[in-house]
Order: structure tokens, then sequence, then C-alpha cells
């Protein structure tokens, strides 16, 4: 029987499979000094990455329609201290959006790391986008200083079947820029995150690639508007057999 590896090898296999802090080594009780370096920095990206915005035009899908909206958040300080701002629309916006019936609306939100949708949501966008060739899609909306729960009131103003709330998610000190999408069926006002479906950890090449994740969002979407529902009553692996079907709404 072989040798089991020695202690710094194993950390080293370690590594090479992960983007996680493992076998950083130590001097006496403190951390080498690069692996110190690299984790102040890490800590001081995910920081800027809360507080960036999301600039104007960052959000553009060839062929669609881009409507901005904001939360009633008045600001960033504003949207840290008052989740529930972030997750309303702001009253004056609402009329920008045309209500035309889709199968599918897709909300771009900065979230906590507006960083992460400036860097993916165009990418994977198109990459769903191709997957769902025969949906209606609504004009695209971007909403800042905004939370998940955002797209309920969005959706429900385009009368959509289905909302795609791609969101910047809370940044780590691995990524600062990972992308979650959360899937919604027939999105109203008060929907609770039991009635959700998510795709996380979006952020090539260390998390989900587009096209895995374009996979994903797309088959939950056509599952639910085959099973009219989302979130805990939703299966979400292909290949499991979805429970009894609601008749559509």
């Amino acid at each position: 029987m072989a040798d089991p590896p020695a202690p710094l090898d194993l950390a080293a296999r370690l590594r090479s499979l992960t983007i996680a802090r493992v076998g950083l080594g130590r001097v006496g009780a403190a951390l080498p000094t690069r692996p110190m370096l690299d984790f102040q920095l890490a800590h001081a990206r995910a920081r800027d990455a809360v507080h960036a915005a999301l600039p104007i035009g960052a959000i553009a899908i060839a062929g669609h329609a881009v409507i901005d909206v904001r939360s009633r958040a008045v600001d960033r300080t504003c949207y840290l201290h008052r989740p529930d701002l972030g997750r309303r629309l702001h009253p004056d916006d609402a009329a920008l959006l045309p209500a035309g019936e889709p199968d599918l609306a897709i909300v771009v939100a900065d979230g906590l790391s507006a960083v992460a949708v400036e860097r993916h949501a165009c990418a994977l966008i198109a990459a769903l986008l191709k997957r769902l060739p025969h949906w209606t899609v609504a004009p695209i909306v971007v909403a800042r200083q905004a939370r998940v729960a955002i797209g309920d009131e969005i959706g429900a103003a385009l009368r959509a079947k289905i909302v795609v709330v791609l969101i910047g998610e809370r940044p780590g000190l691995s990524s600062a820029e990972s992308v979650g999408a959360y899937i919604t069926w027939a999105p109203a006002r008060g929907r609770r995150d039991n009635e959700r479906n998510c795709v996380s950890n979006i952020h090539p090449p260390n998390g989900l690639d587009y096209a895995n994740a374009a996979d994903e969002i797309a088959t939950l979407c056509r599952a639910a508007r085959d099973a009219g529902r989302t979130g805990v009553l939703l299966k979400d692996f292909a290949g499991d057999r979805l429970p009894d079907a609601a008749p559509p709404r």
C-alpha cells in the first residue's frame, strides 16, 4: 500500500481544486506575509464591490431594449441600512414598464456587487436567450439599489409569466464578482423566498460558467412553465418527476 501524501502535498492538492484559502502556513502564531497580503486585498475588493455603482449603459443586449429603474432606496447608504426599500420599485418608475404579457422578464439588479453584474450579466443573458428561442421576452430591466424581491413588482407590472432576477451576490473573500439567478413563476408583490429557485455562484472561470448556468436557468424556466410553479414545489434538477402541475395562470 502506498504511503499517504505528506501534509504539504495534501495542502497543495487541495489548493489545486479550490480558490478557498487552505494550507496557508504560519509564522509563529501568525500567517506568512504573502497570504496575509492576499487576504487584505480580497477584503478590500469585497468592500469596494459592495459600494460600487453600476455604470449607466453597462447592460446592453443586441436586439433588446433596456429600461433603467430604481428601488425606493435613495442611495447606497440607504440601501445597505434599509433592505426593505431595496425590495420595492420606486413609484415614479412603474410607468416605464410596458405591460405586454411576455413569457419571460429579465431583471438585472446591482445587489451587493454591481461589479458582478457589470462583468457577467450580458454574456449570461445572451446565453440564456439562445436556449429559449421561441419565448417572448420583455425589455431587459436594470434595477439599481435593488434586492431580489424587486423582481416580483417589476414582473407583475410587465405581466410576465416568469421573472429571472440576475443579481450581484454578497462578496466573499474568494470572489467579489459572483452572480445569482432567481427564478419566480407568476411574479407578484409578496412572493416568499421558498417560491423561487436559485442558480448561484456564476462567475467564470472560478465559478459556474455561462453555458452551464444558462442551461440550468432555462431548464428551470421550462419546468416552471409546465408545472405552473417555482420554489420548493419544483424540483431543480433535470429528469426528476415534477409535482402534479397546477393549471397555468
